[in-house]
């Protein structure tokens, strides 16, 4: 079964009930090692770019897809920042998730920040110490991993 919307596919089964959703996204950094945010179409809230695995992809085959999507860059997949599992979601429109979330630290390529004006109304570099709220708890979680590496990394620096 080849399906090009999973979760339209799934919902049209399900409706709104609460389900497992497993998503990937990532962290791309500019060269002052500021962290890219996106502010998202459907709450007007800060996350990280990302979306739902769709049937046949890998997590970073959707990372990559989604980012480009969400941002117009072309990005690689660096390192694994962390695996989030422990986020129940209500969606504006009713649905009800329990979310995976896969996140990878993604280095960009190509192509130009952008928005679509539907998933993504604004893009912004942000200091790791000068970020907003985001929208969910797997993203703060990505925040507070981003800032833990961080001053691992310092802390490392000063012992040699």
């Amino acid at each position: 079964m080849e399906q090009k919307d999973y979760i339209q596919w799934i919902r049209s089964k399900v409706g709104h009930e609460r389900i497992i959703l497993v998503f990937s996204g990532g962290c791309a950094f500019d060269k002052e090692g500021r962290v890219l945010l996106q502010r998202r179409g459907d709450s007007s809230q800060w996350g990280f770019p990302g979306g739902a695995i769709e049937i046949g992809e890998t997590p970073e085959m959707a990372a990559v897809r989604e980012f480009k999507e969400e941002t117009g860059l072309d990005v690689k997949v660096v390192d694994l920042i962390g695996i989030y599992t422990d986020c129940d979601m209500e969606y504006p429109n009713g649905d009800k998730a329990q979310s995976i979330g896969i996140v990878y630290e993604m280095e960009a390529i190509g192509g130009q920040l952008k928005c679509d004006n539907f998933e993504t109304v604004e893009l912004k570099y942000f200091n790791l110490d000068e970020m907003p709220e985001l929208f969910c708890k797997q993203h703060e979680e990505t925040k507070n991993d981003l800032l833990k590496r961080r001053n691992e990394a310092m802390m490392q620096r000063k012992t040699f």
